[in-house]
């Protein structure tokens, strides 16, 4: 007859996927209550008590079953965040800033790249709903009228950064976009530029700081506004095809530029460059987002700053205030923008 030799405590061992709360309570030495109360609200726990459980935690490689408790609490914490790009450090920045803080209050990030198609980021909000968070951060205030029904219906905080408007679906946290494109002009009028030019990229928010730099640079110039337009987002080789454009068409010389991001800004910066002109004698530059690189470039770019870190951190307050159904929180936050001036402009 085989016969098979079994380990003390074989049939008690389970392997992490099936390791219970009352398991790690009976480690632990304490009851399912308390260590449901550690993984929840560990600051009502004693220390020693929460050390025990996340040892036993250790021990096991137990992981709870948050979709579980979000039913049973009504809380995921979770939150989504919907961006146009993962990779461009205008929004990475703010993210960190922002996932910072609510890291620190115990909550977690799920993050989708929409681009800049409403279509595309309607869906990302549905899947994400679909996963219950608590809040939802998005960017931009324009949105499908089906995105807004999604949002509206799911009863959750919402903040939508990079703009204001005077009619949020809850909170905003930004700047007015055509301030920023105004304030560029009237810039680059008092610098003594009389003529100017555009490159801009197939971003709505883009598109406006244009519309609005164009009107206020006729009005205080009388002169036209040349312009260059992209239907994709900002790269350092459509800069340098927008200034070769610009020269085809008989450019002025000591024209300025107004490149809605950094990117286009640096192109227009080496193809001017490559081409033996000056900057900004021949050719002067503005750029958007004052990303780290700007101040390095030769000769270093001027360009308009958004603090995001300020952004980031106002805006996961604005959510932590709603947490807190405070009753005197604001539904707009403008954090307002800078020209920062250099050597290009």
């Amino acid at each position: 007859m085989n016969s098979r030799v079994r380990e003390p405590g074989a049939g008690r061992r389970a392997s992490a996927g099936n390791v219970t709360m009352a398991d790690i309570g009976r480690l632990a030495g304490v009851s399912q209550v308390t260590v449901s109360r550690a993984l929840s609200a560990p600051a009502k726990v004693s220390p020693e008590t929460l050390e025990r459980i996340r040892e036993a935690i250790r021990m096991t490689g137990f992981v709870p079953n948050a979709v579980a408790g979000a039913l049973a609490s009504s809380k995921s914490r979770l939150i989504s965040a919907l961006v146009p790009s993962v990779t461009n450090i205008v929004y990475a920045s703010m993210l960190h800033a922002f996932s910072n803080i609510m890291l620190g209050h115990g909550y977690q990030l799920m993050l989708s790249e929409t681009g800049f198609d409403p279509e595309r980021e309607e869906a990302a909000i549905s899947a994400h709903l679909s996963r219950r968070p608590d809040a939802i951060l998005l960017t931009g205030i324009h949105h499908s009228a089906g995105a807004r029904r999604l949002l509206l219906g799911a009863g959750i905080p919402v903040v939508e950064v990079w703009d204001v408007t005077d009619t949020p679906i809850d909170c905003c946290v930004g700047f007015s976009h055509s301030e920023a494109g105004a304030a560029a002009a009237e810039f680059a009028h008092a610098a003594g530029y009389r003529h100017a030019a555009t490159v801009t990229a197939g971003d709505e928010r883009a598109i406006r700081r244009r519309n609005a730099f164009v009107d206020r640079f006729r009005k205080v110039s009388g002169g036209e506004v040349m312009g260059v337009d992209f239907d994709s987002t900002a790269t350092l080789g459509a800069g340098r095809r927008a200034l070769v454009d610009l020269l085809d068409r008989d450019m002025a010389r000591g024209c300025v530029v107004f490149c809605s991001s950094d990117q286009f800004a640096q192109g227009v910066l080496v193809e001017a460059g490559s081409r033996g002109l000056a900057v900004p004698g021949d050719v002067a530059v503005i750029g958007f987002g004052d990303q780290e690189f700007a101040a390095h470039l030769d000769p270093a770019l001027t360009s308009i700053r958004v603090d995001r870190d300020v952004l980031g951190r106002a805006a996961a307050n604005a959510l932590l205030d709603r947490f807190d159904n405070r009753a005197d929180v604001e539904a707009i936050y403008n954090v307002g923008f800078e020209i920062i001036r250099r050597a290009s402009a």
